[in-house]
């Protein structure tokens, strides 16, 4: 690959961005700008875009703070977003052109989440190897509890109970176009109690999303004798179901709420998916996990993958000039 340029994300690309991640082998709708500027106040964006002369070959959704860029702190993973028909000896020439690009413009160190790899349409794993040879630091890895759903898997004895005490109490599953009745009387006053937290989002932010990816973002509420007992808000992507938001009510053992909800999502509104990812019941940076969150996660069938962050010197750019013998 030859005459590899880089530039910074400017406005006006935000078509040109938009079709690529489209088109891309390794991207959902998160990497989409209407996505990532949602909460473009809180960032300072350091996106780039990568060129072979004048063909766009790969993006790096990214922020910076200080003397470091990030890919990107408000995603939930990130790394080079490719072309389905990319070359690994490409994605070397990419990453060092940006490593060196970053290093020209007094960026020390260069921080990858990167995105778990069933999410993508195909293998996608070169730009980890790439870290590697530019002697990246493995700085956090956390385990996500993922039901593979082509292949059959077990919910536990106490799951089924649940869920069956959830039929007896005659619980009705809705889905909503709207978020404030499971923010307001389930989501946030949980978050306040249990965390002294407020969510990630806001309603305002979450309607503003569901407005611009009304397919992949979905909001489902349980109730009990007409009254909001517990609720979920699930991002949807062409192989992945993910939970962004669950939380439910002090009734939610009694009533069965949670696992009642989960069962008809896994077996019935999310079936076609390939996979069903609850997420990480990690804390303290991968370095903890929440017990009884992941015996919850697993006794549905969910088993473990991970997904590693790294660390990188962008003065280490020169470590991918000899890799090719």
């Amino acid at each position: 690959m030859k005459n590899i340029s880089v530039r910074l994300y400017h406005k006006n690309d935000f078509e040109l961005w938009n079709s690529f991640v489209e088109t891309s082998k390794n991207a959902t709708f998160l990497y989409h700008r209407h996505f990532m500027e949602y909460h473009s106040d809180r960032f300072d964006d350091h996106s780039l875009l990568v060129f072979e002369s004048e063909k766009l070959v790969a993006l790096l959704p990214a922020n910076r703070v200080g003397a470091d860029v990030f890919s990107h702190q408000g995603l939930t993973y990130g790394g080079l977003v490719f072309a389905k028909q990319i070359k690994l000896l490409s994605v070397i020439e990419i990453f060092k052109t940006i490593l060196l690009f970053l290093f020209k413009n007094d960026i020390k160190k260069f921080t990858v989440k990167l995105i778990p790899g069933f999410y993508c349409d195909s293998f996608s794993n070169e730009l980890e190897y790439c870290l590697f040879v530019a002697n990246a630091q493995l700085i956090q890895i956390d385990s996500l509890a993922t039901i593979d759903l082509k292949k059959p898997f077990v919910i536990s004895k106490t799951r089924k109970e649940s869920i069956r005490r959830g039929e007896k109490n005659s619980l009705i599953i809705k889905e909503e176009p709207h978020f404030d009745l499971f923010w307001n009387e389930i989501l946030i006053p949980n978050l306040a109690n249990k965390h002294q937290i407020n969510p990630v989002h806001t309603v305002a932010e979450m309607s503003y999303l569901k407005n611009k990816f009304p397919d992949n973002i979905r909001q489902f509420n349980v109730y009990h004798q007409d009254k909001i007992v517990a609720g979920t808000t699930v991002f949807v992507t062409k192989n992945v179901a993910h939970p962004q938001y669950i939380s439910g009510n002090k009734y939610k053992n009694e009533l069965g709420s949670l696992d009642y909800l989960y069962h008809h999502l896994i077996t019935n509104v999310f079936n076609d998916k390939a996979f069903f990812d609850f997420g990480i019941s990690n804390e303290n940076k991968g370095r903890s996990i929440n017990e009884g969150l992941l015996f919850w996660k697993e006794s549905f069938g969910a088993q473990t993958v991970t997904q590693r962050f790294y660390e990188v010197n962008t003065a280490n750019f020169e470590l991918l000039d000899h890799v090719v013998l």
